[in-house]
């Protein structure tokens, strides 16, 4: 055995240090023996070897056990004390790597830097072996993760539950042929940060027929019934002892529903059917649903994660009471708070009733009473795709009994309105939760039944929140003006800045003499002093050029582009949508291009050079999302190798985007783009951690960018196009035959039809930016429209681009105004909005 095989060997290892469990380890020689325990004693590799991915999953072991210390001893704690708790319902959770953000959180980085070194690995290459689990999409996912770190380090009783996706979205594949969708591997092998509840298994039903008993009272009954398995993932808190749980939902049968007979008789499919049936419920997020099947397994994920989380909620509240006293229903929003993230939990609203009236045997006002008073909604969007709306068919076919039930809500809300409300009867055709508008095509409207039945319905930005009360639910507002609340989205700034990024946050704790700003981002504005403080300058510079050349590092790494760190970095990632506008951003990217292939060398030299980098998945049915990645792919290669341009301009497709994708691009970033048509984003997130991290940010007035823009100072947001109340006016404009199209817009699409960037068809996609009106047709995300003020603002970047001390400047003042977008504030309103929610510090 070479020298080299002994320093990989775990046989070698165990050696040089002793295996040894210390669950509570805080020092170096403390923390190397724990790790080696956990190699040697929860093996899951052969003990030939201890490289890389071995040694991350013995870490991520090691720091769990410090987890599942305070993740026990927060239970009990709250167990004790029975304070009121908020359960988060969510489909998606981007929680990114654990491994860094859990060893942070609890202070104890430089032990595990120091450990790993004796066991001869560094920590940043372990903490690449990590893969992100596969829970999340986009902004949703990652606002309900930091939504509960920021509940742990607040110090608040919270839960999170979600699904267990094995597969997650997909696993984008970037080729010439555009975006390949692969299955997600992140639990090939296993992940080490979950516990398996084995206690914690609860029934599933679906399908079936109610049963009305002589006495009236209804019950639902048959059907497929599977099982559901609990697995919980520990959340820390920031310096604090409190850990909280992200519960996550697994789909199982149980062996008596494996037909032995069937097969051995040879009907193995049959045999395995309802295994089968089980499996596919959380195989993947967001499953087709162009097809009935397919639209009936996306009803079935929502109830699944619906009816055990509020099985899992009701069991928790009985439990607590230790079966001493008798259980009053009339405590019950007095113990607990459900949020429903967007309308995909919408069902947990019929599904309590029906464990109350049904379980509980609770007359049908004290049940509404209850379940009205717990029930709250966060609303994130404003697009009619998204506001789900489920065929009145499908759901009698799979929940028949909560079909009823929101039949019943339905009526004794049009009868209140009718007798309480008489002026606003004739506005029940929108307002009404079953649509029947279509006899033939009647459908439940799950944001309508969101709005009747929660106490609170909340915006996730100024901007948004104001739409939500002025235009899609103005009808409900006349009748319950006070249900309607703004919560501005935030950010957590530890994995978005202190982690990500840590030489800014080293410039930043040293300048202002501490490191609290991490949990209190209002003392950045204590940066506002050194505005012009050159010595700030040139350690912001030195550190924004070091993440610069990390992110050019990775670029090559994954797409073999090689990219100037002296060129400004201008990025956009984001789910690919035709609201959100890449097509914007590609298209001003090839008039750029065609702009330099005009010029002279010497005029060229004259440009600011610019790298622009755009990620996102397009979701696998979405064509013209796909067409967009396809011609961003295109044109970049034609751009970076042409032997003119490629010096001045690059346009990069960055693959298979996540949270660690994004904890590279975004402290690189120098310019960011949120360009979506105004009105349209409810909030977003990422501009928020752009500007944390000292980016200039260009885009329109939409969503959070309001608010931003305010914060950071109009100077240093570059803003451009028509506002949300302009918009309806130019889209019947348009329609009207009045737009005039700008002769640089004309030319930008000119020159993609020409085949500058190869033979694929763009027809489609340039058609739906032509016409009046129609199908495809129309520009109804007015690209034309904001294009002139787009390429304009892009001169205007270009300019402050060339005067670096105006830049630098721009980018300091950009991270002094964060501090309204801490995702603790975010918790901190819901802390004074639900009533009872309070800080519970769990002893030392």
């Amino acid at each position: 055995m070479t020298e080299n095989d002994k320093g990989s060997s775990l046989v070698f290892l165990t050696k040089k240090v002793p295996a040894v469990a210390r669950p509570s380890a805080e020092e170096p020689w403390e923390v190397a023996s724990n790790i080696s325990y956990h190699a040697q004693y929860n093996p899951h590799f052969s003990p030939f070897k201890f490289d890389a991915e071995q040694a991350f999953y013995a870490t991520a072991r090691s720091v769990r056990d410090q987890l599942i210390q305070r993740w026990n001893d927060t239970c009990y704690h709250n167990h004790k004390n029975d304070p009121k708790q908020t359960y988060y319902l969510s489909m998606e959770y981007l929680q990114g790597r654990a491994l860094t953000n859990a060893i942070g959180n609890l202070g104890i980085q430089g032990a595990y830097a120091d450990a790993l070194t004796k066991l001869g690995h560094e920590i940043e290459e372990i903490a690449e072996m990590e893969k992100d689990a596969a829970l999340g999409n986009g902004g949703l996912g990652r606002l309900a993760s930091c939504f509960l770190d920021s509940m742990a380090t607040l110090n608040l009783p919270a839960w999170g539950y979600g699904l267990r996706y094995r597969y997650g979205l997909f696993k984008q594949k970037i080729s010439k042929d555009g975006q390949e969708e692969l299955a997600e591997d992140w639990l090939d092998k296993f992940s080490p940060w979950e516990l398996v509840r084995h206690d914690v298994v609860f029934p599933v039903r679906f399908f079936g027929h109610v049963e009305v008993s002589s006495t009236g009272t209804r019950k639902w009954v048959g059907g497929e019934v599977i099982q559901a398995l609990a697995y919980d993932v520990p959340i820390p808190g920031y310096k604090t002892k409190n850990t909280i749980s992200l519960r996550l939902w697994d789909a199982k049968t149980r062996a008596e529903d494996f037909n032995l007979f069937q097969f051995n008789d040879g009907q193995y499919q049959s045999a395995a059917q309802l295994h089968s049936n089980a499996q596919q419920i959380c195989a993947v997020l967001y499953p087709g649903d162009t097809t009935e099947n397919g639209k009936i397994l996306r009803l079935k994920q929502q109830f699944f994660l619906c009816k055990i989380s509020e099985q899992d909620i009701i069991a928790r509240f009985k439990e607590r009471r230790d079966g001493k006293v008798a259980c009053q229903w009339s405590e019950f929003h007095t113990k607990v708070a459900v949020q429903l993230n967007d309308t995909h939990p919408a069902l947990a609203i019929p599904e309590l009733m029906r464990l109350l009236l049904d379980v509980e045997e609770l007359a049908w006002d004290e049940a509404w009473d209850v379940t009205s008073r717990t029930i709250a909604y966060t609303n994130h969007t404003v697009l009619p795709e998204a506001l789900e709306k489920w065929s009145h068919a499908i759901m009698w076919k799979l929940l028949p009994r909560h079909l009823e039930i929101i039949e019943e809500i339905d009526k004794r809300f049009k009868e209140v309105v009718r007798r309480d409300h008489t002026p606003m009867e004739s506005k029940l055709p929108m307002m009404q939760i079953l649509d029947s508008s279509n006899p033939e095509k009647p459908v439940v409207r799950m944001a309508n039944l969101c709005v009747v039945s929660s106490h609170i319905v909340n915006g996730v930005a100024q901007l948004h929140t104001e739409i939500l009360k002025s235009e899609l639910f103005a009808d409900y507002v006349s009748l319950w003006p006070n249900k309607f609340q703004n919560k501005t989205n935030g950010i957590t700034p530890r994995r978005w800045l202190h982690f990500c990024n840590q030489e800014l946050s080293n410039i930043i704790t040293k300048w202002l003499k501490t490191d609290t700003w991490i949990t209190n981002l209002d003392l950045l504005s204590g940066l506002r002093q050194f505005a012009d403080n050159d010595d700030l300058h040139s350690e912001w510079a030195s550190a924004k050029m070091s993440s610069k050349n990390r992110l050019a590092q990775f670029v090559f790494k994954v797409t073999g582009v090689q990219i100037d760190s002296n060129t400004l970095f201008d990025i956009q990632i984001k789910r690919i949508h035709e609201y959100k506008r890449q097509l914007l951003n590609i298209l001003g990217a090839v008039y750029r291009y065609k702009k330099l292939k005009e010029m002279s060398t010497e005029e060229r030299k004259k440009e600011t050079p610019r790298t622009i980098m755009i990620g996102g998945k397009a979701f696998a049915t979405y064509t013209n999302a796909k067409r967009i990645v396809k011609l961003v792919i295109d044109v970049g290669s034609v751009v970076n190798n042409d032997p003119d341009t490629k010096d001045y301009l690059k346009v990069v497709f960055v693959p298979n985007y996540n949270v660690s994708v994004a904890e590279l691009l975004i402290p690189g970033s120098e310019l960011s783009q949120h360009i979506s048509t105004a009105g349209m984003e409810a909030s977003g997130t990422s501009n928020m951690k752009f500007a944390l991290n000292g980016c200039l940010i260009i885009g329109t007035l939409d969503g959070a960018n309001v608010e931003i823009r305010e914060e950071i100072g109009a100077d240093n947001f570059f803003v451009f196009g028509a506002t949300a109340d302009e918009v309806p006016r130019l889209r019947k404009e348009r329609e009207n035959g009045m737009f005039k199209p700008d002769p640089r817009f004309e030319e930008a699409k000119h020159f993609i039809r020409s085949g500058a960037f190869g033979t694929y068809d763009y027809n489609p996609l340039l058609d739906s930016l032509e016409g009046n009106s129609g199908y495809g047709r129309g520009d109804y995300f007015l690209v034309g429209q904001d294009f002139p003020s787009y390429i304009d603002a892009q001169a205007e970047v270009d300019k402050a681009y060339k005067n670096e001390a105006r830049s630098i400047s721009s980018r300091s003042l950009s991270t002094q105004g964060g501090g309204r977008f801490l995702s603790h504030c975010t918790g901190k309103q819901f802390e004074l909005d639900i009533e009872g929610i309070e800080e519970k510090f769990v002893p030392q």
